[in-house]
């Protein structure tokens, strides 16, 4: 027996900031930027939209770094995307921080279970 249960999954907008570390080149960054634009389109993220803010000095050292290279993703997703994308930044020793945060409810969408 087959249930079907239609689930309420709340799309939000939302906007996450990392710190990389600084000795990365343009290449790594790249591929770094590249990784998780592509997790969240896979996991199904919409209008996903990426901007590097540049190095920046650090007001304290993180991990002996006292510089970071600052990237801005912008996206709509709900809190599963969000998870899956904030255990792969954990575990990825690029990223010295990251922080993300809720804009606004964008719409419901129903979703069959």
């Amino acid at each position: 027996m087959k249930l079907n249960m239609n689930a309420i999954k709340e799309i939000n907008s939302y906007e996450t900031i990392c710190i990389v570390k600084p000795d990365l080149n343009e290449d790594s960054l790249a591929k770094v930027i590249e990784t998780y634009q592509l997790m969240l389109a896979d996991k199904g993220a919409q209008n996903v939209m990426t901007q590097n803010r540049g190095r920046r000095h650090l007001k304290y050292a993180m991990k002996k770094f006292k510089d970071g290279i600052y990237i801005q993703m912008n996206y709509e997703a709900n809190g599963e995307v969000i998870t899956a994308l904030e255990r792969s930044m954990k575990i990825d020793e690029t990223v010295l921080r990251f922080m993300t945060v809720k804009n606004f409810i964008k719409e419901k969408a129903e979703i069959s279970l």
